[in-house]
């Protein structure tokens, strides 16, 4: 972070020549840390509302750990995607705010945003094996503060399974489908509601599927309005976005 800009911001509040607003404003774009290996946006949740996310895939698992230790400070609540239970293991060492998520391979530092609306983000799966990627999109957006529920197994390879939740459907104000083989369960959805579906395409599937590239396109290409397509395994992109979609419309009431 840069101090002597911080300083001298916090001095014009001090003298009356700049205003709460507008100091925030400028704190959105104070530059990052600059840690060598890293460079921590510290201002994100000024920003986005929510503090950045590490990424632990491809990190060393001291890089992790020095990088959760920098943002405590600034950050309420942090996220740690795509980590292994040795990154839990060394992080519970650094804080007693870390709660590890063992299925979808997430690690929550801090207690989480509370809930601040009741509208529901609902995170459906096609089959049991996209539970994995489902529950990251889950826990993002309970973690970023949101109401969720699950229906999990309600895949098109048995619809009644799906149609006898039409209520729930119905009830929330975002639905993330989660679907891996063909990916038909988010056309399946958006065609029943008048609420944004975000479709997560998994690698769960044989044969042609291509780990998960046709459920990809199959979304990409569904005639459903009102589907957006996260990338393949992307539950945290999905928890994230669902999120955003679902605290903007909160406000707009």
């Amino acid at each position: 972070m840069n101090r002597e800009r911080l300083r001298e911001l916090l001095e014009k509040v001090r003298a009356g020549d700049a205003g709460v607003e507008e100091a925030l404003e400028q704190l959105k774009l104070l530059p990052y840390e600059e840690m060598g290996f890293a460079k921590l946006d510290h201002h994100r949740s000024l920003r986005k509302g929510f503090p950045e996310v590490v990424l632990c895939q491809g990190k060393t698992v001291g890089q992790v750990v020095e990088i959760v230790e920098h943002l405590l400070p600034s950050a309420g609540t942090i996220l740690a995607t795509k980590a292994g239970p040795e990154v839990f293991a060394a992080l519970q060492k650094a804080t007693d705010k870390a709660h590890y998520h063992p299925l979808p391979r997430l690690i929550v530092i801090g207690d989480g945003v509370p809930v601040s609306s009741q509208e529901l983000v609902l995170v459906a799966t096609a089959g049991t094996a996209d539970i994995a990627v489902a529950e990251e999109a889950a826990v993002t957006a309970e973690a970023m503060g949101n109401r969720v529920e699950r229906l999990y197994d309600v895949g098109v390879a048995g619809l009644h399974r799906l149609l006898d939740h039409n209520k729930k459907l119905v009830e929330a104000n975002v639905i993330v489908a989660v679907a891996g083989m063909e990916g038909a369960l988010a056309s399946i959805i958006s065609g029943m509601v008048d609420k944004p579906v975000i479709a997560v395409p998994t690698s769960v599937g044989y044969g042609a599927s291509f780990q998960g590239l046709a459920a990809l396109l199959g979304m990409l290409n569904t005639c459903a309005p009102g589907v957006a397509v996260v990338n393949i395994d992307n539950g945290f992109g999905a928890g994230y976005l669902a999120s955003l979609i679902n605290q903007r419309s909160r406000k707009r009431r």
